[in-house]
């Protein structure tokens, strides 16, 4: 773990002591098991969004392909009488290929990342909502599906299978981001992509495979979604959780510049987040502030960033000095030797 890591691991500790102390309740194994299942939900879908975010982009749709994605899934299994051994890949390919198309406009035809997402984020909702007729999609009564169920919203001897999920799912991603050489080439674009692409780095290639992994994740957390809520209103299922997936990447440290971050920061970072959101509620804080906290969070993580490329720029520019002082001096110091000619 990094500093900034060890920094909000003890920042997650202190506000959990203090919510603990002003509402007990905090500790109730319910209260954790609830807590624990969302951290499992909004944090798959961060992760997938810090894939984007490391190389220099932003992925702006996640929230509205959350409830086409759902709307789909919900329909072919519980309308369409398809079996969800078939639906769950085909939606999770679906993703893949709604990532691979950004990441083509994006590479190919050299959008800014912003203005495809954002139209995505348009296009995703508005298509839910005509493929509902703006109605809501949802199981009927009395329908269920007992090994779906267990592996989306059922519970391992108390622990959400969505909180398994995403333990297993940053594991594979960190030994992808932090131990490959895919994941080195990702920080290298997002530090720099035209000294990337002179390098024999296919950044086209590379940022298209990000946004492919991000478009993956994002279909599996709209499953676990769908079935976690068991009915969509595709006007509002997933509205914002872009922010959720930003806020929680840049509170773990990750640069909407590119190039910085961590896995385990974006999931410590997405544990803070619902930390704080449980604190809302358990203090009885109006939920509309939930989204004063959300761009409140954002902001602090912004100024922090900020802040830490400034001291370490600082630093360097230190460091330099002292080195060429002394080299210089070093160089001052050198015995003359005379001339025997």
């Amino acid at each position: 773990m990094i500093k900034k890591d060890l920094g909000l691991l003890l920042l997650i500790v202190v506000v959990g002591i203090v919510v603990a102390i002003i509402n007990p309740r905090f500790l109730l194994p319910i209260n954790l098991a609830n807590t624990a299942n969302l951290i499992g939900l909004f944090g798959i879908l961060s992760i997938g969004q810090a894939f984007v975010i490391i190389t220099g982009g932003i992925e702006l749709s996640v929230g509205s392909l959350v409830a086409l994605l759902g709307v789909l899934f919900v329909d072919f299994i519980a309308v369409q009488d398809m079996s969800w051994m078939l639906a769950l890949p085909l939606i999770l390919a679906l993703g893949a290929v709604i990532g691979a198309v950004h990441g083509w406009l994006i590479t190919r035809l050299n959008l800014q990342p912003f203005v495809v997402t954002l139209c995505g984020l348009l296009i995703y909702r508005g298509a839910a909502r005509f493929y509902t007729a703006d109605g809501t999609a949802g199981f009927a009564f009395g329908q269920n599906f007992p090994d779906l169920e267990f592996l989306t919203a059922g519970r391992f001897y108390g622990v959400p299978n969505t909180f398994i999920a995403l333990v297993i799912i940053a594991v594979v991603m960190w030994i992808m981001l932090h131990r490959s050489v895919f994941g080195r080439y990702l920080y290298a674009i997002g530090k720099n992509e035209e000294a990337a692409r002179y390098s024999g780095i296919r950044t086209g290639r590379m940022v298209m495979s990000a946004y492919v992994i991000c478009g993956l994740l994002t279909a599996l957390s709209a499953i676990y979604f769908a079935m976690y809520t068991r009915s969509i209103s595709p006007a509002s299922h997933g509205q914002f959780y872009e922010l959720y997936a930003i806020a929680a990447a840049v509170l773990g440290g990750f640069s909407l510049r590119g190039g910085e971050g961590s896995i385990v920061g974006v999931v410590l970072g997405t544990v803070l987040l619902q930390e704080l959101q449980n604190l809302v509620n358990l203090l009885g804080i109006p939920s509309s502030l939930n989204f004063a906290v959300m761009g409140g969070v954002i902001l602090i993580g912004v100024l922090i960033d900020q802040q830490w490329h400034a001291i370490r720029a600082k630093r360097r520019l230190v460091s330099a000095a002292r080195q060429t002082d002394t080299r210089l001096s070093n160089e001052g110091s050198l015995p003359v030797v005379a001339n025997q000619d």
